[in-house]
Formats: C-alpha cells, structure tokens, sequence
C-alpha cells in the first residue's frame, strides 16, 4: 500500500498519534507541549478509546481553533494497540511519531528529530526522557538514551521510550502492532528498526516528560515475567523455550544493564 505523504515549505508531516481514556485532566497539557513545538509541520490524531469522562468535551475547542488536531473514536475500548494501529492508518505524514495522552514534549522535541532523520543518517530516533509525577511535578530522574540501538540490543530489553520514539514511514511503511495487551509499543520499535539497514538513533538531551505514579516506579514482578514473555511468545512468535530463553536474557538487561541509564538529576 503505498503511503500517501503531505509536505509543506519542504518540511517533511510529521504524524502524531495519541491515544487517549478518561484522560480529560491532563490532555490539555499533552495538546500544549505540542501546540509549542518550534517545528510546525505536524498532524496531531487523537484516538479516543471510548472514553467514559469530559474528554471529547475538553478537546473540541483544541479541534476548533486547529486544524493540524484530528480526533478519531472507537465506539467500544480496544486497547492501547488498536488505538495506535487507527492513528497509523489515518497517519498522512513522512515521518510517524508517538505521544501518550498525559506525556509531555519540551518544544524543540520535533525540530532536533526532523534534523536527525532528514539527514538520513537513520530511520528511526528516540531520546531521552525525564519522570514527573502525576501532578507535572519533577521526580529527578532521567533516562538516557542510547546513542546507537541495534535490533539485537533492543530485543533483549525495550531501550525506547515510546513517547520519544518517531520513525521514517516513507522508507520503512506503515507499521501496525500486535493486540498484547503491555509492551506493544517494544514490538512497533523492533519492527522499525527491523526494517531499517540502520542502527537507531539516540538524542542525549531531554525532549519529553514521562508521567509516572509513585506506585507504579516498583514494578510487580509476575507481570513483568508474564508480559515480556508475551512480547517474544506471542508478539515475535519464538517457541516457548526460545521466548524462556530471551526471558532470562531480558530480565538479566532489565535488572542490571538497562537501569544504569537512570541517572538522579538536581
């Protein structure tokens, strides 16, 4: 299927999909950080998953005052995944990029990305990121950035963050997700770079804000083992005792190798 591009002063669209639940209290704030990007380009398609809140109500004067916002609405809850496979397949843009409905971008988020994959240098960019708190406050936690992601690396622990991630859709298509309930988004990057005869790409500076609970920052170990499982049983389709395997290998990155890219900031 060929993939239908829109380009505008010569820069490259940039597609942005959110997907959004009852999130009514904080995508105001998610629509901003894009609304103040210093890269103006940009389509943002917010997929409402059958929400039960004011979000419709809280985005119409958004869809109003700009025509770059779209809103799509899945008439039951789908999930995560389908909602991000109806924001790719409604995406018009060169370049595809992904923005969770209460994360945060700092302004020059898509500029620095724009001028990275125009360079061709690759097709895929993520970078690094900082927690805040439910209420936007800061956490003093940053999570860097590799500055090179090979496929093999990234199977063996997801090294995106996904609100950072944006990739080159005319070079590598459309990609779509399996439906796993966690973890599709690792299965999205995979693919990418799968795709791509390059390594991705990773900015060192911080471009986005990632919300975080404080409950959610120590993890349940029996979701941990059971999703990642399902990422290499179910979403690369590896055999049981090849996805036990990659398993311990993961548990292995995650435990000891991944967390020394957190670093406490002042």
């Amino acid at each position: 299927m060929t993939t239908k591009l829109i380009k505008h002063n010569k820069q490259p669209l940039v597609s942005i999909i959110t997907p959004m639940y009852n999130n009514a209290k904080v995508i105001k704030e998610t629509i901003s950080s894009v609304l103040s990007q210093s890269y103006s380009n940009w389509e943002l398609l917010l997929i409402d998953d059958a929400s039960s809140d004011e979000t419709t109500t809280v985005l119409k004067p958004f869809t109003k005052s700009d025509s770059r916002i779209k809103v799509f609405q899945h008439k039951t809850n789908k999930g995560a995944a389908e909602a991000r496979n109806l924001g790719t397949k409604m995406a018009n843009g060169q370049y595809i990029a992904f923005l969770d409905a209460d994360d945060l971008w700092l302004e020059n988020k898509l500029e620095l990305q724009v001028s990275q994959l125009t360079t061709n240098i690759t097709d895929v960019s993520f970078g690094t990121y900082e927690w805040i708190n439910s209420k936007g406050e800061p956490l003093h936690k940053r999570v860097e950035a590799l500055k090179q992601l090979s496929y093999n690396k990234l199977l063996k622990a997801n090294y995106i963050g996904n609100l950072t991630g944006i990739y080159n859709c005319e070079k590598l298509g459309k990609i779509y997700t399996k439906d796993l309930k966690k973890r599709q988004d690792w299965l999205l990057w995979l693919e990418a770079i799968k795709r791509s005869d390059k390594p991705a790409i990773g900015i060192q500076e911080t471009i986005a804000y990632y919300r975080i609970s404080e409950g959610s920052l120590s993890s349940n170990k029996v979701n941990l083992i059971k999703h990642n499982f399902n990422v290499y049983y179910k979403g690369l389709g590896y055999s049981y005792f090849k996805s036990s395997f990659y398993l311990i290998q993961f548990l292995f990155e995650h435990l000891f190798i991944k967390t020394r890219l957190i670093k406490s900031i002042a």
